[in-house]
């Protein structure tokens, strides 16, 4: 069974966990609300002009490669953070771990695949193939290992591993801001 479509924007791909969720609190945490609303204009002129047309050739390659170098860091983090999560939730993080380091690379973008990697491991899934993007379909690589079937029930256990992994997240930036007040 499809998940179904009208699932808010954080529960349809682990990426999200990192664009939305752990790189706004990660510059949050280092850098204060300009830091966090900095990072979300870079990755909002991302979604909006990274694409490659003509129409938006330079502004959206200046775009894709800025969120590039923003989320390097806080991608990483989100594929550890949900390797936390699947071992808090009982899942397999030590596979979880593994395929995000054997699979992550494989992506195109440099970050997305640490993230879905690491979701795809813990959940025993496989993602990725074919996608449809403007009426036309785009080949993605095989992230994980197809163990599992996925089901509703998987949906359902990405849900969970999600919020915890913002929640991990959240503490995670909290322990940031009060060392920076310890410290100075």
């Amino acid at each position: 069974m499809k998940p179904p479509l009208y699932a808010p924007w954080w529960r349809r791909s682990p990426k999200n966990i990192s664009d939305g969720v752990v790189a706004p609190l990660f510059y949050l945490a280092l850098f204060g609300p300009v830091g966090a609303l900095v990072y979300k204009a870079i990755n909002t002129m991302d979604s909006m002009l990274g694409y490659k047309n003509e129409r938006y050739r330079w502004f959206g390659s200046f775009a894709a490669r800025a969120d590039d170098v923003a989320n390097w860091v806080p991608a990483r983090i989100s594929g550890w953070l949900l390797v936390g999560a699947s071992a808090c939730l009982g899942a397999d993080w030590r596979n979880a771990a593994r395929i995000m380091m054997r699979d992550a690379p494989k992506m195109k973008s440099p970050n997305a695949g640490y993230p879905e990697a690491a979701a795809a491991g813990s959940l025993g899934v496989q993602l990725g193939g074919t996608n449809v993007y403007f009426g036309q379909p785009v080949e993605k690589p095989l992230l994980g290992d197809p163990v599992n079937p996925i089901t509703l029930d998987t949906y359902h256990q990405m849900i969970r591993l999600m919020y915890l992994s913002s929640g991990l997240a959240f503490f995670m930036a909290a322990c940031i801001l009060l060392t920076r007040r310890i410290l100075g």
